[in-house]
């Protein structure tokens, strides 16, 4: 992987058959279609890839599938988030061994009520930094309810070598993103947004460098980032103007679902099942993101067919 990484680098679903098992032919046509879709790196077992339904040796095996079947054409990102300091470790040690270009965590927590002190966080990130020698990208995501100040950010930065990427999709991430990059400056390789870019032009105006996002429209998204980082301001908001509709339905309205809709209407993938307690869309949500989605010519709509 060249360094540092920059651009998309968008979360890939996990397939799931209606009976509800792993679809692994699935997950290779997912891996294919987003390099098609021109994206800069692919993350696996992420939120939005349902990791949090997953067993361990459903995960074990997604892991394999994709970083086998993405052969080195494209860096992969390995989600390892866990409570345990001792099983993230595991699990980016596994991924590392495996050929993943880089690992992603959240701080550790297990509710609003159960969640590790400043100092645990910082030795929950620091054994994973002792454990690899690649890159750890910091999830900081209203979804786990820990709050990372940006001295505790900016402290992980400059003092573990390898805790060099962040993604930060908190409420006021512009605000965060422009304060970390000042707090840590050449510490930082990838400061990134997410959210599914719903805040992107904000962000790259406080130097984000790229974004995270679902895997659903990355080849419109990304244009964003190009053509900012280019010097291309005006072309950068006008594309972000064009795909802001389909953005604010998928952030707002269908969340991880978006993206396996289009992709089971696409023929990527041959169901959107997702597991229970996560209900389907409704007729009316999964009409309004499908007519979005025709309307731009997104390709996963036109990728297996």
């Amino acid at each position: 992987m060249k360094l540092p990484l920059a651009g998309i680098l968008p979360v890939a679903p996990t397939p799931f058959h209606d009976d509800g098992r792993v679809d692994e032919d699935g997950m290779r046509r997912v891996i294919d279609c987003m390099i098609d879709q021109g994206v800069d790196a692919i993350c696996i077992l992420a939120n939005y890839s349902e990791q949090f339904l997953l067993s361990d040796e459903e995960r074990a095996t997604l892991m394999r599938i994709s970083l086998e079947h993405a052969a080195g054409r494209i860096p992969v990102i390995v989600t390892i988030s866990h409570f345990s300091t001792d099983i993230v470790v595991g699990r980016a040690r596994d991924a590392e061994a495996m050929g993943a270009s880089m690992v992603m965590m959240m701080p550790p927590y297990h509710g609003a009520g159960l969640q590790a002190a400043p100092q645990g966080i910082y030795e929950h990130f620091e054994a994973v930094n002792r454990a690899i020698r690649i890159p750890i990208m910091v999830q900081d995501a209203p979804l786990s309810g820990v709050n990372l100040p940006v001295e505790l950010l900016a402290r992980m930065a400059r003092e573990l070598e390898n805790v060099s990427y962040f993604k930060i999709e908190c409420p006021f991430a512009a605000d965060k993103l422009a304060a970390l990059t000042e707090a840590a400056g050449d510490h930082i390789d990838g400061p990134f947004d997410g959210e599914e870019a719903v805040t992107l032009l904000a962000d790259l105006d406080a130097g984000a460098t790229g974004t995270m996002t679902s895997a659903m429209f990355p080849e419109k998204i990304r244009p964003i980032v190009t053509e900012y980082r280019a010097g291309n301001v005006e072309a950068a908001l006008e594309q972000w103007k064009l795909c802001l509709p389909l953005i604010n339905h998928e952030n707002r309205q269908c969340g991880l679902r978006a993206a396996k809709t289009v992709f089971m209407e696409g023929g990527v993938i041959g169901s959107d099942f997702v597991r229970h307690p996560l209900k389907p869309m409704s007729a009316r949500t999964r009409n309004r993101l499908l007519e979005l989605a025709r309307d731009l010519d997104v390709l996963a709509l036109r990728w297996g067919k």
